[in-house]
C-alpha cells in the first residue's frame, strides 16, 4: 500500500502540472482526457514519477519520454523524430540545445573537479566571514559569477566551495540556495543564462533584460539569509584555511580558461561547449583531467536530456495573453517544465516585459531540483538533494523568494510590455504593400 508520505509527494508535482498545462493547450489529433491532451498526462505522470522514485530519475525520464514518442507515432502519423532534432528548411531542431546541454553538464563536473584540486575553495575561509554570514558572502558570490558565466558553471563552482569549507556537510536548503543563486544571477544578463541569451539572438535588446536584477536581489534577501542560517545552524563554515596550503596555479589557469573559452563560444558561436570542450582537451595536457568525473555526471546528464526532449514534444502552440499574470504563471510551469521552449514560445508571441519574463522563467526552475540544469548539475555532486519532497521542504525559502522577487520589481518597476521586436514574413508583405 502506497504511504501518505509517496501521496504528499506526489501532490506535489501533478495538480501543479495539470493546472498549468490546461492553459498551455493547443488543439490536435491527439486524444485528451477531462480536456487535457494525452503528452501532458504522460509528462505529467513522469514528473510524479520523478518525485516518487528520484534514485531512479533517469529510468523513470527515459520511460516518459518513449511513451510520449509512442503516443506521438501512434496518433500524429506526419510526426517525425529526425525532423523535431535535426530541423528543417524552415526550423532549427532541438539539436543544438540538447548537444550544448549534454556537453555543458559533462565539461563543467570536470571544470568543478580541476577547481576543488586547486585547492583555492581550501584558501576562501581566510576570506568568508565566519558565521552564517559567511554563506551569504559565498551565495552572493555565485550569483555574480553566474550573471557572465552559465548557470551550471556557477553553480558548481559554489557547490564545490561549500563542501569544502562545510568539510562536507551541505545542508539541502542551503544546496537549493545555490541553485537559486544561480539562476537569479543570470536573469538580467543575456550572457548569464540560456534563455536570455536565446532572447538576445532572437533580437530583444539586452537592456531590456537588466531590470530583472532587481527581482534578484529581492529573491537573494530571501533565499540567501535563509539559507545561510540553515547551513550554519546545520554545519558552520571553516574559520580558518587548511595548514601549509599550496595553490596548484595551473588547474586554476585551466579553470580560468575553460571559462573563457565557455564566454567567447557562446558570443561568437551560440555553441558555449564548444568552448569548454576545447579548453579541456587543451589543459589535459598539462594537468590531467579527471575523465572519471564523466561517469560521475551521465546519469544526471541523461535524466535531464530526456525529460527536455520530452518537454518539447509537448503541443504547446499557444500561450495565454501576454501579461504579468501570465509571466507569474510561467515561473512555476518553468519548475517542471523546460524554460527554453517556453522561451520560444513567449518570443513569437510578443508583448511581454522581458524583464519580468526572464526573471520569471530563469529563476522559477529553481524551485525544484530538476528544473534547470544547473539544479541536476549540482545534485550530481549532492545526489541526497535528488528528491522532489526533501528539496521542497528544506528549500522552501526558494518559493517565497521567487513571489518577493517577483512582486518587488513589479511594483518598484512595473510591467512594460515591448513591441513585438521582429516583423513576421507576412507581416512585412502587408507592410510593403
Amino acid at each position: 500500500m502506497v504511504s501518505g508520505k509517496i501521496f504528499r509527494k506526489a501532490l506535489i508535482v501533478l495538480p501543479l502540472f495539470l493546472l498549468c498545462s490546461s492553459n498551455l493547450m493547443a488543439a490536435g489529433a491527439m486524444p485528451s482526457i477531462g480536456g487535457i491532451q494525452l503528452e501532458f498526462i504522460l509528462f505529467a505522470l513522469t514528473l510524479v514519477g520523478v518525485a516518487l522514485f528520484h534514485n531512479k530519475t533517469m529510468y523513470v525520464a527515459l520511460t516518459g519520454l518513449a511513451l510520449v514518442l509512442v503516443s506521438k507515432f501512434i496518433f500524429t502519423p506526419d510526426f517525425s523524430l529526425t525532423e523535431h532534432i535535426i530541423g528543417s528548411a524552415g526550423t532549427e531542431g532541438e539539436w543544438r540545445t540538447l548537444i550544448n546541454l549534454i556537453g555543458l553538464l559533462f565539461g563543467f563536473g570536470i571544470l568543478a573537479k580541476y577547481f576543488e584540486e586547486s585547492r583555492v575553495p581550501e584558501f576562501l575561509p581566510k576570506y568568508l566571514p565566519n558565521d552564517w554570514k559567511g554563506g551569504l558572502v559565498l551565495l552572493l558570490l555565485v550569483m555574480i559569477i553566474s550573471s557572465f558565466l552559465d548557470n551550471i558553471a556557477a553553480a558548481m563552482i559554489g557547490g564545490t566551495i561549500a563542501q569544502v569549507v562545510y568539510k562536507g556537510r551541505v545542508h539541502i536548503g542551503f544546496l537549493a540556495a545555490i541553485v537559486a543563486a544561480s539562476n537569479a544571477g543570470g536573469a538580467g544578463s543575456v550572457v548569464g543564462d540560456t534563455t536570455t541569451t536565446l532572447m538576445w539572438i532572437d533580437g530583444v535588446n539586452p537592456l531590456y533584460v537588466t531590470h530583472a536584477f532587481i527581482a534578484s536581489i529581492g529573491a537573494f534577501i530571501v533565499f540567501g539569509v535563509f539559507g545561510a542560517i540553515q547551513q550554519h545552524r546545520f554545519q558552520p563554515i571553516q574559520s580558518d584555511p587548511t595548514p601549509g596550503l599550496v595553490i596548484d596555479h595551473g588547474k586554476l589557469i585551466i579553470v580560468a580558461l575553460i571559462l573563457i573559452f565557455a564566454i567567447l563560444a557562446n558570443a561568437f558561436l551560440g555553441f558555449p561547449a564548444v568552448g569548454v570542450w576545447v579548453a579541456i582537451l587543451t589543459g589535459n595536457f598539462f594537468r590531467k583531467a579527471h575523465w572519471k568525473e564523466l561517469q560521475n555526471s551521465w546519469q544526471g546528464t541523461v535524466f535531464l536530456s530526456s525529460l527536455v526532449l520530452t518537454a518539447s514534444l509537448m503541443p504547446v502552440d499557444e500561450l495565454p495573453a501576454a501579461s504579468w499574470q501570465t509571466a507569474f504563471s510561467l515561473g512555476f510551469v518553468s519548475s517542471v517544465f523546460d524554460n527554453i521552449p517556453l522561451t520560444k514560445l513567449c518570443l513569437e508571441q510578443g508583448g511581454y516585459d522581458w524583464g519580468v519574463l526572464a526573471y520569471a522563467v530563469g529563476f522559477g526552475g529553481s524551485m525544484i531540483w530538476f528544473g534547470s540544469s544547473a539544479g541536476v548539475a549540482l545534485t550530481n555532486k549532492f545526489p541526497e538533494a535528488r528528491s522532489v519532497f526533501r528539496y521542497v521542504r528544506h528549500g522552501w525559502h526558494v518559493i517565497l523568494a521567487y513571489l518577493a522577487g517577483f512582486f518587488i520589481m513589479l511594483g518598484m518597476v512595473g510591467w512594460h510590455p515591448h513591441a513585438p521586436h521582429k516583423i513576421k514574413p507576412q507581416t512585412q508583405i502587408e507592410v510593403n504593400k
